[in-house]
């Protein structure tokens, strides 16, 4: 259970409030549960984008279009999730692009929801705010440019930040709907949680015959990374073994000298319609430390080295990407080391390393997944 946090919030005698705040999120409410959802398929939500000023008139309430459009504040503890406590995930109301999830969310008191952190850190915009008498931090959405709210450096350690956002800015996702909705990659925290069951790939495609794409990846001892992978929404197979090295048909008593030039790998089949190639580079950033040279934890040679085998050019690009916004988010302290390099044979380990952990629950691994 999470600890609530006491924190005065006092809104600027000159702060545009909505008098009408009340009536319109009830609506905004009631609007939202009758409308059918446009995403009710297993498909990953990835067209996140900013409709036109007639089309946002339309689908808006008028608080949610003054909130967002022109940066009006709702009134505090007469809004929609400011006492929320389901879970899942809040998204941008006018895109659909997720912004904070529920583990992050407490109660600070100060009668708007409030989080410790974005569910992606990219995606939040900040700009000075020197409006009302006041100098705070406004922050936005990066793809809608929404105006959310303003970030306070008087939140819970060890972060010590508050993101207070109006309600009118999001849509809440419960986790429950999540995979229906198109946001099926999120829900590992979820699932991690016992919150709710990862579904197996028959269930998922429901005896449909799923899309494929193969990713090649490598971040230290493969057991560890197989078993967090393993579980993600959309993952269909995986199998360990060893590449990027000019020995053929190595064994692992070859590759372990660290003279074979092959990487401990893992070759991750999966359903780009439920898990798109970028996300689960996210989680691969995740789950090891990419800025350590040929080694994670205590495995140390070139074996261990951080790599992504890429597969087509579109992997190609869209890793560099990725490594550029990680390596750009300052979540490490040192430079991402990852090797970025097409993909060559594959080489399937042997048959006592598959499924290692499955087999041998509480053996070795450095793996775990950092907070997003």
């Amino acid at each position: 259970m999470k600890a609530c946090f006491i924190v005065s919030c006092v809104a600027a005698a000159g702060a545009v409030l909505l008098t009408s705040a009340c009536t319109d999120v009830a609506q905004s409410a009631a609007e939202l549960k009758a409308a059918p959802s446009d995403h009710h398929s297993t498909r990953l939500m990835t067209n996140f984008h900013k409709p036109s000023a007639n089309e946002l008139k339309q689908k808006l309430t008028s608080i949610q279009f003054e909130v967002t459009q022109n940066n009006a504040t709702e009134p505090p503890f007469r809004n929609e999730y400011w006492d929320h406590k389901k879970p899942g995930i809040y998204v941008d109301v006018v895109s659909g692009q997720p912004l904070f999830s529920s583990f992050d969310k407490y109660d600070s008191g100060c009668g708007w929801p409030s989080f410790t952190r974005p569910l992606i850190a990219e995606e939040i915009v900040e700009r000075p705010d020197h409006s009302h008498g006041m100098v705070r931090t406004e922050v936005r959405s990066r793809t809608a440019d929404s105006h959310l709210g303003h970030v306070f450096d008087d939140g819970p350690k060890p972060g010590g930040l508050r993101y207070c956002i109006n309600s009118a800015s999001l849509r809440f996702v419960p986790v429950e709907q999540m995979e229906a909705q198109g946001y099926g990659a999120y829900l590992g925290p979820f699932i991690r949680a016992g919150l709710i069951q990862s579904r197996t790939p028959v269930q998922a495609s429901e005896g449909a015959v799923a899309h494929r794409e193969t990713a090649t990846l490598a971040g230290g001892c493969f057991w560890g990374m197989e078993e967090i992978i393993r579980k993600l929404p959309g993952v269909l197979e995986t199998e360990v073994g060893y590449t990027g090295g000019s020995t053929p048909n190595p064994t692992y008593e070859v590759v372990k000298t660290g003279r074979s030039g092959h990487a401990e790998a893992i070759q991750v089949v999966f359903d780009p319609a439920r898990l798109s190639f970028e996300e689960l580079l996210r989680f691969f950033f995740r789950l090891h430390d990419p800025t350590t040279l040929n080694r994670q934890g205590n495995d140390v040679g070139t074996q261990y080295r951080s790599a992504i085998f890429y597969h087509t050019e579109a992997q190609r690009l869209t890793a560099e990407r990725v490594k550029d916004q990680v390596n750009r988010s300052g979540r490490w302290k040192r430079p991402v080391v990852t090797e970025i390099t097409k993909a060559g044979p594959f080489y399937p380990a042997e048959d006592y390393h598959q499924d290692y952990l499955q087999k041998h629950p509480g053996g070795y691994t450095c793996h775990y997944l950092r907070p997003e």
